[in-house]
């Protein structure tokens, strides 16, 4: 039996996995009908405000964590909010070129890339310990011997997203640097589609290693000190601007501005803080551009022949 099939019979440890092209992958389409943890039902009388949620975590944990967030932008702004999630990054973009989608919470090079391909636009990004910006982590079991990405070959590797900076850019760039390609390093790779389900395929052995999102993997394992003990950190790549809230081009800019407001204005009221605490975030800031420099290198450094 070939490692692949092993990792697709392993796959229930990782909400869902299953046979999607030549690789696994998760479904990022949650069923948002009635219940706990949903936000409330269309309302015909309020215009509607569109946000997406990428998968940078699985899909019922996004929404678990935003649906009070968005339930308060909802209010403030009289609008009823409706949720979009897509299975990748990509999908999420066109989406938002589109016009089909007002507000996202994306990953930094699907901003990056946005930006370049259509006029993305940043309103906000969540500063966490004092600074708007996250690492990629490379990690691995807890008792692995590797101490960097070059120490897996051979292995089993996953990626998260093929437009996730830290769970897909910055290996891929990794690897350009050492003149080597996934396919030629590694004995197999998956996707997973989102940070947190990496961390828990690298925490049940399924791969051997893989990059994520230092501010998912600092949530998750304090949520989770069991996992914690399953797996550890050997590489820590960036700083990088973190990933941002934007808008679509052409949304209306009174509204825009609503938006931006209230999410800066979080910070400075007891209920935002809570609300905040739900997102793992301190507060919401306009970000310096700057900030996303060291991704559109990386990002150009990745692709370079």
């Amino acid at each position: 039996m070939t490692a692949l099939v092993l990792l697709l019979a392993a796959a229930s440890l990782l909400s869902g996995f299953r046979p999607g092209g030549s690789l696994p992958f998760v479904s990022l389409t949650p069923d948002l009908k009635p219940g706990p943890g949903t936000l409330p039902q269309p309302d015909p009388a309020k215009p509607v405000l569109r946000v997406g949620l990428a998968a940078v975590t699985s899909p019922r944990a996004n929404l678990k964590h935003y649906t009070a967030l968005l339930d308060y932008l909802g209010r403030e702004l009289d609008r009823h909010v409706i949720v979009v999630q897509r299975q990748t990054y990509a999908e999420m973009n066109e989406l938002i070129a589109a016009g089909k989608v007002d507000l996202a919470f994306i990953c930094t090079n699907a901003y990056v890339k946005g930006q370049a391909d259509f006029g993305l636009e940043i309103v906000a990004a969540p500063e966490v310990g004092g600074k708007p910006e996250y690492y990629s982590y490379l990690i691995v079991p807890s008792d692995s011997n590797a101490r960097g990405l070059l120490d897996l070959k051979g292995g089993v590797f996953a990626f998260t997203d093929p437009l996730s900076l830290s769970g897909y850019i910055v290996p891929m760039y990794l690897l350009k640097q050492a003149g080597q390609t996934p396919e030629g390093f590694f004995r197999n790779h998956i996707y997973t589609y989102s940070h947190d389900n990496s961390i828990r395929a690298v925490a049940e052995r399924l791969v051997e290693g893989g990059h994520v999102d230092s501010l998912v993997y600092d949530l998750v394992v304090s949520r989770d000190p069991e996992l914690a003990k399953r797996v550890k950190i050997i590489n820590s790549v960036g700083p990088f601007g973190s990933p941002p809230v934007v808008v679509r081009p052409g949304l209306d800019p009174e509204l825009k501005v609503s938006i931006q407001s209230l999410l800066l204005g979080l910070s400075s009221s007891e209920y935002g803080r809570e609300l905040l605490e739900g997102v793992a975030v301190d507060r919401f800031v306009v970000p310096d551009e700057r900030l996303y420099d060291e991704a559109r290198r990386i990002a150009a450094g990745a692709k370079a022949q």
